[in-house]
């Protein structure tokens, strides 16, 4: 089911299922920045990625000498929340382990998404509760689509990424499965502007660790509106759209990451992974803001 959030000048659509961002919409121009999820080309809108990120070695992974089976991102994704708080300008989703879930995670959790609209910005967080008795192993994070172009005067290549600080950063590479491979290409030389190009997701993700800035905006040269998408506390950083010439971009904050070739395939020792001892909460928050730049 679809709720929404609003105040005179925004309007944001939410799906249950997977508690996934579907709209956010500029109201006086009528334009929606999210991705529409046309099936033919890509049908996500923003996925909420839990209790992984990225993809695991043959879409397994160990844990206590069991191997557990786990398809890429996690399975928060195709999951129906509950909705357990609204507001007019916030919802907040909330899934808990199931007998479905169990089959591929062992760990009793609660994992709340909530969505707060202020004026222009979108707060989205993260929630992770571990309900168990043991040391809970998770990855989470964001994964939202935004059209690129808005306007059908514009082309993909108007647009650019700029991010806060100057940046010397390489991607890391993955292999035809999604594993990183060890692998990096030089992608910021010195420089706080990222032109979007397609060519760009012919090797999938653009995947940053650890960079300097806390945020990036989404511009146009031939638009003033911008989107600002902030991320402190998430170590890493995708940017990703599907190829040959998908219209959208997402911009995506994680706290963890794809596996890498040749790791041990156990749980704890994946790289990027979140320890939660019991009855402790994880919280995280990312925001998407719309600007206008005069």
């Amino acid at each position: 089911m679809l709720y929404f959030i609003e105040n005179e000048n925004y309007r944001v659509g939410v799906e249950s299922l997977g508690a996934e961002l579907h709209n956010f919409i500029k109201v006086d121009e009528q334009i929606d920045l999210i991705w529409s999820g046309n099936p033919e080309v890509w049908s996500g809108h923003a996925p909420n990625l839990f209790p992984i990120v990225g993809e695991l070695p043959n879409q397994e992974y160990t844990y206590e000498g069991k191997t557990y089976n786990m398809n890429r991102h996690g399975f928060a994704r195709r999951k129906e929340f509950k909705l357990v708080e609204e507001e007019i300008d916030k919802l907040v989703f909330e899934l808990e382990a199931d007998e479905e879930t169990r089959q591929q995670y062992p760990f009793e959790f609660r994992f709340l998404v909530a969505y707060k609209l202020t004026g222009g910005k979108l707060n989205i967080t993260y929630l992770v509760s571990n309900e168990d008795e043991k040391t809970m192993y998770f990855s989470v994070g964001g994964h939202p689509g935004f059209n690129v172009p808005l306007h059908p005067y514009e082309k993909y290549t108007d647009y650019y990424i700029g991010f806060e600080e100057e940046e010397t950063q390489s991607r890391h590479l993955v292999d035809e499965n999604g594993l990183l491979n060890g692998d990096t290409e030089r992608v910021l030389d010195q420089t706080n502007m990222l032109p979007l190009e397609h060519s760009y997701f012919y090797k999938d993700a653009i995947i940053f660790k650890r960079l300097q800035s806390k945020k990036v905006m989404l511009g146009s040269r031939t638009n003033p509106l911008r989107v600002e998408v902030a991320f402190d506390g998430f170590p890493y950083l995708g940017i990703w759209s599907k190829t040959p010439a998908a219209p959208y971009v997402c911009i995506e904050p994680w706290c963890g990451v794809a596996s890498s070739i040749g790791d041990s395939g156990e749980l704890k020792e994946k790289e990027g992974i979140n320890e939660l001892a019991p009855k402790q909460t994880f919280e995280r928050t990312f925001s998407i803001a719309i600007l206008q730049v005069v």
